[in-house]
């Protein structure tokens, strides 16, 4: 069995709304017994890039990995990307695309929490929030808490952060498709059971979605993963082999800002790798493989 069952292609890092700097990403891999790994953060390559120089001999396989937020008239999709040309410019486009949304998303929450709750900050404190690679509601909830105007992250994004309601601009789904496919990369579907929030998607809402981002270009479907009961991974894995896409299996670890461990992605629940996932295994470009 390849990689011996330890992978888990679905993380992010402090270069999106994890805790742990791509660098520490890699000690945390080795002290899970990961094999195979991808960075995915959100709408950024940058962690990727860091990962990849800091490898060194002994160290566990790694894929270049990104998940881009998309939405459209038909509803909200993560779509991941695999084993692309990190120089190419199809991919960076999306990732500009997807950073200038972010930051003009961020402007707007801003100006809510001013004008609705008089909730001010710093211009340093400012700043710092606008030089991220991926600025998002757990760095401006980690901000609030720091001057006092939520206990916790987890309330200033509940009973503020979400309160806003925008026409914000994404990156449309069939975009993030073609930007990865042009990079020489596989579009896959992030847990596609889950569309906004804590709403399920399953049965015959599930299967037109999928049929629609196949018909768009996506190759793949994330049918192991951290929140998945058995139900959900069993509709998935059909659905993949109807449709012959890849499978993939992740955790959506974000260190501290999530109760997910890393290789939590259920893919223990098998006694062998689907077809779907043997072949992406095959198929996708390893970036570092000692």
């Amino acid at each position: 069995m390849l990689f011996n069952g330890r992978i888990d292609l679905h993380m992010h890092t402090r270069v999106s709304d994890g805790t742990d700097t791509p660098e520490e990403i890699i000690e945390r891999v080795k002290a899970a017994n990961i094999l195979l790994f991808a960075i995915s953060d959100h709408d950024a390559i940058e962690g990727c890039k860091r990962v990849k120089n800091a490898l060194k001999k002994g160290d566990p396989a790694f894929i270049y990995g990104v998940e881009f937020s998309c939405k459209d008239e038909e509803g909200q999709y993560h779509i991941l990307g695999y084993g692309y040309d990190e120089t190419a410019p199809s991919i960076n486009e999306v990732v500009e695309l997807g950073h200038g949304f972010r930051v003009s998303k961020l402007n707007k929450r801003l100006d809510f929490l001013e004008k609705e709750y008089g909730f001010t900050f710093k211009n340093e404190d400012r700043e710092r929030l606008f030089s991220l690679s991926n600025p998002g509601k757990p760095h401006i909830g980690n901000l609030m808490v720091k001057y006092g105007y939520a206990p916790s992250k987890e309330v200033a994004i509940e009973e503020y952060l979400d309160k806003f309601v925008s026409k914000t601009e994404y990156v449309r789904p069939e975009q993030a498709i073609e930007g990865i496919l042009n990079a020489g990369g596989i579009p896959v579907l992030a847990h596609p059971s889950y569309g906004r929030g804590d709403a399920l998607i399953i049965g015959t809402e599930m299967e037109n979605r999928v049929k629609r981002l196949v018909r768009m270009g996506i190759k793949g479907l994330e049918a192991f993963y951290s929140g998945f009961t058995p139900p959900l991974q069993k509709e998935i894995l059909a659905l993949a082999e109807r449709y012959d896409l890849y499978v993939t299996a992740g955790s959506d670890y974000h260190g501290g800002n999530k109760l997910v461990m890393l290789g939590d992605t259920n893919l223990d629940t098998v006694k062998e790798y689907p077809k779907g996932l043997e072949r992406f295994l095959s198929d996708v470009k390893i970036v570092y493989n000692n």
